[in-house]
């Protein structure tokens, strides 16, 4: 009991720190939604073949729906599996606004930003213009849609207001973050922390490759234990990386359920894991 209370005081002021910061960040994010939320899904739908070039910039916009909006409109073929490769690997959820909390990880948080939206790109394009030859030409349709024929938007309570809405998601995240801060306490505090990053290092390669098999889980909560493993030193850069490109948010649960092609399903998630994995381990080898 005494190392619980230890782990949970230690917890509450370590995130209670953070929360000025993310209510800010959860503030401009519900503006954004609000304001240009459908703009940015029309820019999306509006991109054509070279659809992954705004596909990565708009992906990194941190809106919570976004990666579902782009599975929707890939399973109704109004974009291309590069421009939906390219959404899913920039999106970042809950990962931007948790780093934005931390003023130390300001750095890291422009970096991975801007890598994910470069990498994003660049693999919407392998996908989209070298690999169609080779590839099934069942995996990239006819793209005869148009955008408005997809009611895809994500609808906000008309009684919650900008400031209601902001403060809930801070406190639903924070309730996240306090969670993760106090199992991760009780670990370090009941195995040693040298033990736990030793392990962790030794892992090698396999760390990025097992960060993006976590980023996989279509929930908040991975992307929030990722970033938290992060800042508190137990992984690394390349494998924060990893598992965030492999984590679209919301986005592969929602594709798995509007897309009627399992194998096309099958092929975006193995592609996104190995994307993730691939590029994780580069960024590590480079000492990142």
């Amino acid at each position: 009991m005494e190392l619980f209370l230890d782990a949970l005081i230690d917890a509450l002021i370590d995130s209670s720190k953070m929360l000025p910061f993310l209510f800010l960040a959860y503030l401009l994010i519900e503006w954004l939604e609000r304001n240009h939320g459908e703009r940015i899904e029309q820019a999306l739908a509006g991109g054509g073949r070279w659809g992954f070039v705004p596909g990565a910039a708009l992906g990194s916009v941190p809106q919570c729906g976004f990666s579902a909006v782009a599975a929707n409109l890939y399973a109704s073929r109004v974009i291309t599996p590069g421009t939906l490769l390219a959404v899913f690997i920039a999106t970042s959820d809950e990962a931007i606004p948790l780093l934005a909390a931390e003023p130390g990880f300001w750095g890291s948080l422009l970096l991975l930003v801007v890598l994910k939206v470069v990498f994003g790109m660049a693999a919407g394009f392998v996908l989209d213009v070298p690999l169609r030859r080779f590839l099934p030409r069942s995996l990239y349709g006819g793209y005869a849609g148009h955008p408005e024929e997809i009611d895809c938007h994500e609808e906000h309570e008309e009684s919650s207001g900008i400031w209601a809405s902001a403060l809930r998601h801070t406190l639903e995240i924070f309730a996240f973050i306090l969670l993760f801060s106090v199992l991760l306490g009780l670990l370090f505090e009941g195995v040693g922390e040298e033990p736990i990053t030793a392990f962790l290092a030794s892992m090698g390669p396999f760390q990025p490759m097992a960060a993006a098999l976590v980023g996989l889980i279509p929930n908040c909560a991975a992307s929030v234990l990722l970033a938290q493993l992060y800042v508190q030193g137990a992984i690394s850069f390349g494998s924060l990386f990893a598992g965030l490109c492999a984590g679209a948010g919301i986005g592969l649960a929602v594709l798995w359920r509007v897309n009627p092609s399992w194998k096309q399903n099958l092929f975006m998630t193995g592609l996104l894991w190995f994307t993730g994995s691939v590029l994780g381990i580069v960024l590590q080898l480079l000492g990142l």
